[in-house]
């Protein structure tokens, strides 16, 4: 995992999301021909399935350090409200 996380640092936002929608459409045909014929290792699709929920991760830790301190103390203010509404 720390390696993946490695790779991930020095690579552009764009860069990311095309490699997220790359594997999101491997994954959906991996899970296709699972369901038709099956996979010589299905344990795969759980290794893709880890590897699409590190981008998304590393994608909105990016976007959180890049919001602005007002925008982060509004969300602060978001999800205690959401809190209480429980």
């Amino acid at each position: 995992m720390a390696k993946e996380k490695l790779e991930l640092a020095g690579v552009s936002v764009e860069e990311l999301q095309a490699k997220l929608g790359s594997l999101t459409t491997e994954l959906n045909s991996m899970k296709f021909d699972h369901a038709v014929k099956g996979l010589g290792n299905p344990m795969e699709l759980r290794s893709m399935r880890r590897d699409i929920a590190r981008l998304n991760t590393e994608l909105r830790q990016r976007e959180l350090t890049s919001m602005s301190a007002e925008s982060l103390e509004m969300r602060s203010k978001i999800r205690a409200r959401r809190r209480r509404q429980k």
